[in-house]
């Protein structure tokens, strides 16, 4: 029977539960009244292509868990598809909730339609990086054909969420060329199009033909994520002008998107001092009218490479804390190079950290749950029920058969000394 919807939005202002919210449904703590009441109000998206068939759905925003996004993706220097299909297949098995494809070379259509077939994650592209891929153009050549050629090339390949650069436009970069940032533009999407407009004089295609794009992601429900092509790459450079100015502009936009029943995300920074997080996320939710928000990080400090994923994690539960609900994973590679599989799981164990602290700051519905489980593991020396209960159980497990004590009730941190042994028949 043909479906009489064509979005999960336009399902919801119909009253009409989908297949992919019954999904949502199962996962969350929430009503069906609630689901359908923020999905049609735009404060939640469930991204799901509608050639995406073996997905299993994930709603983000509003009252649900804070979700996780795994970036990967070959670059000319390092081009291993089935490299990067093991790297798919951790953020599998270690818990995320979607992967972005960020390739910028080789057959990506190919790796595309894998990653879609196999994978039963949502999955996220740039079709501003594949334009220029897939045309072997100058970019000053791209036409603006060949930047919607791109995008319906990808909303029919089964892609379920878009990040599209629509907000920067000409009168963005104008302030950014009087900000006096120390970083300047640090989004690939974002530089790409800015050369575009500079060297052909021309407004952001994007956004002169917004309308374009509704009609291609409303026809396949692909959700469209509203990419900060000015994010700070630098902790001085955060909450300037360029910024809020762009931020101003994806508000209006999502206006207009839902208006056409298309799902929204924003996208946000980037890298912002700790004491800037909350004032962040609070001018996201108000300006872009309570629509998801998406952020890489934040990375609250710039002096770490190597460790960007704890900067990022301390910037991630913080900003969960405050009202983000996806967060982008960062490894330990960031800025440095493309991470290898041990990065990769280092950088979503991180990132699922900052999640799950950041749902129980806010309030999410049993998200200590976990936490009290593993508490009583510990405060019985049930070693077997910590390992279970553990985020990461195979890290958990290793630590502990690295060291073995004399006596396995104990660990060879405290030995005779440990407390919980000590006080378990006194108390």
């Amino acid at each position: 029977m043909e479906k009489n919807y064509t979005t999960q939005m336009d399902a919801a202002r119909k009253n009409i539960i989908t297949p992919q919210m019954e999904e949502v449904l199962k996962q969350e703590n929430i009503s069906k009244e609630f689901l359908l009441e923020n999905v049609a109000a735009g404060r939640i998206v469930i991204p799901a292509n509608r050639s995406h068939s073996g997905l299993k759905a994930s709603g983000i925003g509003n009252g649900l868990t804070t979700k996780i996004n795994v970036n990967l993706g070959v670059s000319k220097d390092v081009c291993s598809f089935s490299g990067e299909m093991v790297k798919a297949d951790l953020a599998v098995k270690h818990g995320a909730h979607a992967v972005m494809d960020l390739s910028v070379s080789g057959n990506t259509e190919q790796f595309r339609k894998r990653l879609i077939a196999e994978l039963p994650l949502v999955l996220g592209t740039v079709p501003i990086y594949d334009t220029l891929t897939r045309t072997k153009k100058e970019v000053r050549d791209i036409t603006v054909d060949d930047w919607f050629e791109t995008v319906e090339t990808h909303a029919a390949n089964g892609v379920d969420f878009i990040t599209i650069h629509a907000g920067l436009t000409r009168k963005a970069i104008s302030s950014l060329k009087k900000a006096g940032r120390l970083c300047g533009i640090v989004s690939r999407g974002g530089a790409i199009l800015v050369e575009w407009m500079e060297k052909n004089g021309l407004e952001n295609p994007f956004y002169t033909h917004f309308d374009r794009l509704l009609e291609i992601c409303r026809a396949r429900d692909v959700c469209i994520s509203l990419g900060d092509g000015l994010r700070p790459g630098a902790i001085h450079d955060s909450t300037d002008g360029p910024q809020i100015q762009e931020l101003i502009t994806l508000g209006e936009l999502t206006r207009y998107a839902w208006e056409q029943d298309v799902q929204v995300m924003i996208e946000g920074p980037g890298h912002v001092p700790l004491h800037e997080i909350a004032m962040n996320m609070q001018l996201q939710k108000k300006l872009c009218h309570g629509a998801p928000f998406y952020v890489l990080g934040p990375l609250v400090t710039d002096i770490a490479p190597g460790y960007d994923h704890i900067t990022a994690a301390i910037g991630g539960a913080m900003a969960a804390m405050n009202g983000a609900d996806f967060l982008c994973y960062v490894t330990p590679a960031e800025h440095l190079r493309l991470p290898t599989l041990a990065d990769v799981k280092e950088g979503i164990m991180a990132a699922r950290i900052a999640a799950h602290t950041g749902d129980i700051a806010k309030g999410i519905k049993t998200s200590g749950h976990r936490d009290n489980i593993m508490s009583r593991a510990r405060g019985t020396l049930d070693w077997g029920g910590q390992f279970n209960t553990a985020i990461d159980p195979e890290k958990a497990r290793e630590y502990r058969t690295s060291s073995l004590p004399s006596h396995e009730d104990v660990c060879t941190m405290c030995g005779d000394f440990c407390a919980v042994k000590r006080m378990e028949n006194l108390l």
